[in-house]
């Protein structure tokens, strides 16, 4: 028997309302309609719920029932059974297929969990001091030039995000797939990657201990590491934008694309929002852009989203704390000045490129949480919806933009390298095949169209 906690239930005169969470990941409300005898479900668990409970028959229910407080482990069959003594059997199978539908996403999620909670195959060898007040530490990059020696003749720097399992191996090779579908670019266009460890990789590797660890979700949201520091992975990437502003180094250097899939373009998105040191190279002429491709969820300005019932209702507060919004955001942010990091954000080069086909609401890693779903079903409505809400927030000044990507789904390397991908990465022309959302502004030189 799945075991859970009922999140928060009430009765109307004409609806029944259970709201359950699994694991405090998975939430679904489930509302039984007594005039009409049927089911509706608001926050599905799972595809095959709709089946069953469009399908229901249940009986009249007459028995109100009050409010009681569970332990964490009360079943699913225990709350209902309290809470509805009368359902007959049609009603039973429909709660024993819930409980199906319920364990087997939580299965798929447990054995999600271990991939990403395992260690590591690769770790870069190279590595980027990164020095702050809180101490200094070292974090591993990948990159097709040594990091120590001058290169004068590259003048694009393409910095590659990894996503959730943290293989920057594997982004790092994608990179370089990018640059021979350019021969142009293959002599001016270096690769870098960094790497974002944790705990578990730094103890596979008997990695020294100045090197950079965090907790497995900390690092995609600029939370301090956990070792040997309470560095922000934020200031790891300030550190490595500031190495390539040495002109010493980089002398002609014109142009740096941060470019990040999945979890990486949500790394990536918060750090277009915060970071500090983008705006440092645009000063010294040196070209930002920020390229977050499918990220599994934004960061909003204010309690708006898509789905905003979770935040109206007081059910779900997380949806407006950090990494969702930036309520309890982390030191590194908020020891800025938040009211102006909309208006930095805004205005720097910015293309969200999504995929069309990136429409699974249950695959690859994707942020069921109710924070998750307030902000749409999958990652491309995500997308479109936060893109919406930044123009209605900003009529004018908005100097970024949509790009979707056609018949790719959730596939960094098909993204990247895809015709709609590299005009974006390489700032050229868009195909007429691409389809763009513009943004409110004049779009910025080298900007694609």
């Amino acid at each position: 028997m799945l075991r859970c906690r009922p999140k928060g239930w009430g009765l109307s005169e004409s609806v029944i309302l259970i709201r359950l969470r699994v694991r405090d990941t998975l939430q679904t409300d489930i509302r039984y309609k007594i005039n009409e005898r049927r089911f509706v479900v608001t926050r599905p668990i799972d595809e095959c719920i709709h089946v069953m409970l469009s399908t229901a028959i249940m009986p009249p229910i007459t028995v109100a029932f009050a409010p009681f407080r569970s332990s964490l482990t009360t079943s699913i069959r225990s709350v209902l059974k309290r809470s509805v003594p009368f359902m007959r059997a049609s009603g039973a199978s429909v709660l024993i297929g819930v409980l199906s539908c319920a364990h087997s996403v939580q299965a798929a999620t447990s054995d999600e969990r271990a991939r990403f909670e395992a260690p590591v195959k690769a770790v870069a060898d190279q590595r980027i001091a990164v020095d702050t007040p809180h101490g200094s530490a070292l974090l591993p990059v990948y990159a097709d030039h040594p990091l120590n020696q001058p290169v004068p003749d590259v003048t694009r720097v393409f910095i590659v995000m990894h996503g959730t399992l943290r293989n920057a191996d594997v982004y790092y090779a994608s990179g370089l797939q990018v640059v021979e579908k350019s021969a142009e670019a293959r002599k001016d266009t270096m690769v870098v990657a960094p790497q974002f460890l944790t705990s578990a990789d730094t103890r596979a590797f008997s990695l020294p201990p100045s090197t950079l660890a965090w907790s497995q979700e900390g690092w995609k949201g600029g939370e301090p590491a956990r070792k040997p520091g309470p560095i922000s992975s934020f200031e790891a990437l300030d550190a490595l934008l500031a190495h390539f502003a040495d002109r010493r180094l980089y002398p002609s250097l014109s142009t740096v694309v941060m470019m990040g899939h999945s979890a990486g373009a949500q790394l990536l998105q918060r750090y277009a929002v915060t970071g500090r040191e983008g705006d440092a190279l645009a000063r010294a002429g040196i070209v930002v852009r920020y390229v977050v491709a499918n990220p599994s969820s934004y960061l909003y300005f204010d309690d708006e989203r898509p789905n905003a019932q979770a935040i109206a209702d007081g059910t779900c507060p997380r949806a407006t704390q950090w990494k969702y919004g930036l309520k309890s955001a982390p030191p590194y942010v908020a020891s800025q000045d938040v009211r102006n990091l909309e208006a930095h954000y805004v205005a720097r080069d910015v293309v969200y490129l999504l995929g069309q086909a990136d429409t699974n609401p249950y695959t690859h890693f994707i942020d069921r949480s109710c924070a998750g779903m307030a902000q749409g079903p999958y990652r491309l409505a995500r997308g479109l919806a936060y893109f919406a809400y930044l123009k209605k927030r900003h009529p004018e000044g908005l100097a970024q933009q949509v790009v979707e990507v056609p018949g790719v789904g959730h596939d960094g390397l098909g993204m990247f390298t895809s015709a709609c991908g590299l005009a974006v990465l390489f700032g050229r022309a868009l195909p007429t095949s691409c389809p763009v959302i513009s943004g409110t502004a004049t779009p910025a030189p080298g900007a694609a169209q």
